[in-house]
């Protein structure tokens, strides 16, 4: 263990380590497990001059034992602060762990203290039988599986098998401390990774009191009460290299540098996700979600073409239009009076005013979409179902097949401990444990359901205040963009008050999104806290809840003004219907005779594209910008000027719900191309695109910018599972309604095959129209500017109603009904289709594949041959001590013992 440096003294220091090292080394058996059970007798607490030449390393200063874990501390003279660090410190140590300080005056500030912990072999062979921690016990003989068809065609898009697998396939067992000889154990330094060590030392961290001995005070305890009070600063296990530059031979892997180099990079876009290596670093909670995140990105593909597809016969049939020619003939169009869209400030208007908009209403809504909407509808299935079969691959894979979650997410949250003073008996272990009172429980659930509806009331206020704009801006519009045909500005031919109203709204309405949205996660979180939930499953499960109907609310409740509402209730010319009663005098909106689903695409467009950028500038810019300084610092300073605890101590910490913040993400995101597809199927292709984008964003930020999280483990995706099917079920009917409401498809079709005599769109519009006598317009109707020719008596407007003269004067006609009665069928034929294929495509996918039930079961199998052959072997071998210990006298043996023996055997 020589290492060079130029200051003889350090040389000769380790010079004298290297000498004790050896001479323990001699002393022990020699096959590597006897040297760390000597180095475990070191001392707990070491304040020697430093050993190494550089601080860029995970290991003490005898270059022996590697970091577990870094708690700072800046020491204020508090005397409180003080004491709880001496008695978590000493307290810690009676664990069996074993601490190092680095002074103050070796930091950068000179104000730090670093408090390095390292968990010797039996600290960690003991919480690994606590927690039943999986480790190998054989290699495994079942083969990974037979090679695809084509394999050549995938290798761009692959990494080096040493990146895919880091480590060999074996067969594991729940570690047992009495059984060490039964494991592969060939090196106790290596045996346990470093991303296990450091979830045994927080389990130990958090769980470890920090009063004084001889007293018993159930708030003083764990990590996290001294990080909330101050006590502590932070508290992180270390990165095991920089990101940039691959660790020294004797510091170990350069895991983070891997990942940094083949996942990290944006360049490595279209590779694959080295997820086994992702989950041998940050564990597999990590693991399973960018899993998720790239299987998601993965599907949204075949979305996407999809869309474009049906997005490119909507281009490629523009000139098949004929509803559109017909609005922008002069002759059709252009003679077709309009009724006033608004009170006073909306002029009379001649129909082909709205060309360019019945075009740009064509793209997303002909023929295609139909076909699209359903196809989404079965796609969301094919999706979830899929996913469930690659979440069962990869429990398998990652030995979560038998994880209980009680060991990992069913432990008591701190929190819980420390706010609820009455404890009971527990029924089943007999045990003493905290408790919420009934009464308690009720008052706080009533309080948080009373701020969830509140809250939820304020979204909709807002919504209510947005359209009140709508309304009251649209005259303005009216009145400034005038119609072309009075050879007023240019602009007026390109810019409909329809267009512009709904632009600025929907940019209004996304300001408002995003200033909610910083409110809701602080009551959220607030909210979750005062319910006081027992468990970590619990608390998320929760706030997963709340955050997600906040969000379902704020984000899509625009979007279903627009699809189902906005249109549908305003009268006609002779019975206007305003908003909130005839006393607002603001008239509600009527869609542009090229339909609504126009307005719903902006609206989807703007808010699904800004929520995107503006969270790729938050994840991305803002994090680069803030860290720069400290990355520009770690690559300047030397080696051993810079220690490995500082470089991490200035990264951003990764929260306990920093996970839950990128699901919500990506949840909101699943609900835009489901719940509104249909009005625009380029949707899963801007999904797709910021998708690929938020893999490497993410990357970039767990390689770069934050300290390395403590592994944990699970074996799903939890609460969002259920989200996600609620949302796929809702999404067939949120399509179905849009097709038949939102969007012209349903009347088209019925003119087309019942009305039509000669079955083409020609006079589809004429037919679309009704016609009422502007003399019966009501004054507070009319418009102040009245610029129609005295011959023009009768305006149009968008409705199936009776023409003047009628017996049932402007009452709905029998069209009106043939339509309605075709919307309803097609609602109900279009849920029926798509659910039964739902249905069959669910119950035809297996949620676990066939090969990996016959391998669990095979392994399992082979564990208990494994376990019987040990337990004899054992057996042989304790009764051939006993035998050899006997006198010679003895050594005959009885009927009754060779009966015993050839039984055991």
């Amino acid at each position: 263990m020589r290492r060079i440096t130029g200051n003889a003294k350090e040389e000769t220091l380790i010079e004298l380590q290297s000498a004790a090292d050896s001479q323990i080394t001699d002393d022990s058996s020699g096959n590597g497990v006897g040297v760390l059970s000597e180095r475990a007798q070191l001392p707990g607490h070491i304040e020697t001059d430093k050993l190494q030449p550089t601080r860029d390393t995970v290991f003490f200063r005898d270059g022996v034992r590697r970091i577990d874990f870094v708690l700072s501390y800046v020491d204020d003279k508090d005397e409180k602060k003080q004491e709880r660090r001496r008695a978590f410190e000493a307290n810690l140590e009676k664990t069996g762990l074993q601490l190092e300080t680095e002074d103050k005056s070796d930091s950068k500030d000179q104000k730090t203290y670093f408090l390095k912990i390292h968990a010797p072999w039996d600290v960690l062979a003991t919480y690994a039988d606590v927690l039943k921690i999986k480790v190998p016990f054989r290699e495994s003989d079942i083969p990974h599986g037979q090679d695809v068809p084509l394999e050549w065609l995938s290798r761009p898009f692959r990494l080096p098998d040493d990146i895919i697998r880091p480590q060999c396939d074996y067969f594991t067992y729940p570690f047992d401390k009495n059984k060490t000889d039964f494991f592969l154990i060939e090196d106790k330094d290596t045996f346990f990774p470093p991303s296990t060590r450091n979830r045994i030392v927080f389990y130990i961290l958090a769980r470890c009191p920090y009063y004084a001995e001889g007293r018993k005070d159930w708030e003083k305890t764990g990590i996290k009460r001294l990080l909330s009070n101050g006590t502590f600063n932070a508290a992180f296990p270390l990165h095991d290299c920089r990101y940039w530059k691959k660790a020294r031979k004797d510091d170990g892997e350069s895991e983070r540098y891997n990942l940094y180099k083949h996942w990290a990079r944006f360049l490595c876009f279209y590779k694959e996700q080295p997820l086994n290596l992702i989950r041998k670093y940050y564990g597999e909670k990590i693991g399973i979600y960018f899993a998720w995140l790239g299987f998601y990105t993965e599907m949204l593909f075949f979305a996407a073409v999809m869309g474009l597809i049906c997005f490119t016969y909507g281009v490629l049939s523009y000139d098949d239009n004929i509803s559109s020619k017909e609005i922008c003939d002069p002759d059709i169009g252009g003679s077709i009076v309009m009724c006033p869209l608004c009170d006073k400030k909306c002029p009379f208007w001649k129909l082909n005013s709205t060309c360019l908009s019945s075009w740009q209403s064509h793209l997303f809504d002909n023929e295609g979409t139909v076909f699209f909407a359903i196809f989404m509808g079965i796609w969301v299935t094919l999706f979830l179902e899929i996913w469930k079969r690659r979440q069962a691959r990869l429990e398998y894979q990652w030995d979560l097949v038998d994880f209980e979650e009680e060991q990992q997410q069913l432990q008591i949250r701190p929190e819980f401990e420390i706010k609820c003073t009455k404890r009971r008996i527990n029924k089943i272990t007999q045990e003493s444990e905290p408790y919420l009172p009934f009464s308690s429980k009720c008052a706080r659930f009533s309080l948080s359901a009373t701020t969830v509806l509140l809250w939820i009331s304020l979204i909709v206020a807002c919504i209510i205040g947005v359209i009140a704009y709508r309304l009251a801006v649209y005259a303005a519009f009216a009145s400034i963009i005038k119609d072309p045909l009075r050879k007023i500005q240019l602009v007026g031919r390109f810019i409909t008050p329809q267009l512009a109203t709904s632009v600025t709204a929907s940019c209004i309405n996304f300001a408002i999104i995003m200033i909610l949205n910083f409110f809701y996660e602080k009551v959220a979180v607030w909210i979750t806290d005062m319910e006081i939930p027992k468990t970590h499953l619990e608390y998320e499960n929760k706030l997963t809840m709340k955050m997600f109907l906040f969000q379902f609310v704020n984000y899509y409740s625009s979007c279903f003004y627009v699809a189902f509402f906005k249109g549908k209730f305003v009268g006609y010319p002779g019975a206007y219907s305003y908003m909130l009663g005839n006393l607002t005098k603001l008239r509600n909106e009527e869609c542009d005779p090229g339909g609504c689903l126009i307005e719903l695409t902006t609206q989807l467009v703007i808010v699904m594209a800004g929520k995107q950028l503006w969270g790729n500038v938050q994840e991305a810019l803002l994090p680069l910008m803030r860290n720069w300084w400290s990355s520009r610092k770690g690559r300047h300073n030397p080696e051993n000027h810079y220690s490995r605890w500082e470089q991490d101590y200035v990264l951003q910490n990764f929260s306990q719900l920093g996970l839950f913040y990128e699901y919500l993400e990506m949840v909101i995101q699943f609900g835009f191309i489901t719940l509104f597809v249909a009005s625009f199927p380029l949707a899963p292709l801007l999904a797709l695109f910021n998708n690929i984008l938020e893999i490497r964003v993410d990357a970039w930020k767990f390689t770069t910018q934050f300290r390395r999280p403590v592994a944990s483990k699970a074996r799903n995706i939890g609460a969002w599972q259920e989200i996600l099917n609620a949302v796929a079920i809702l999404s067939v009917v949120t399509n179905a309604f849009i097709m038949a409401f939102t969007s012209d498809m349903i009347p088209r079709m019925v003119y087309l095959y019942v009305l039509s005599k000669d079955r083409s769109m020609s006079g589809y519009v004429n037919s679309s129209l009704s016609i009422y006598n502007i003399s019966q317009i009501h004054p507070q109707n009319m418009p102040e500017e009245r610029w129609y020719d005295n011959s023009t008596t009768t305006c149009r407007y968008r409705d199936y109603r009776n023409p003047p003269g009628h017996q049932r004067e402007y009452d709905h006609n029998m069209q009106f009904w043939h339509i309605l009665a075709a919307k309803m069928a097609f609602i109900i034929i279009m849920e029926h289709v798509v659910f039964v294929v739902k249905f069959f495509v669910a119950w035809m996918i297996p949620d676990v594949p066939s090969d990996v039930k016959a391998r669990i079961k095979r392994e399992r199998y082979l564990i208990q041959e494994y376990l019987h052959n040990y337990e004899v072997e054992r057996l042989k071998m304790q009764l051939s001590a006993s035998f050899i210990t006997e006198p010679c006298s003895e050594m005959t043996l009885t009927s009754d013992k060779q009966e015993m023996l050839s039984e055991c055997l």
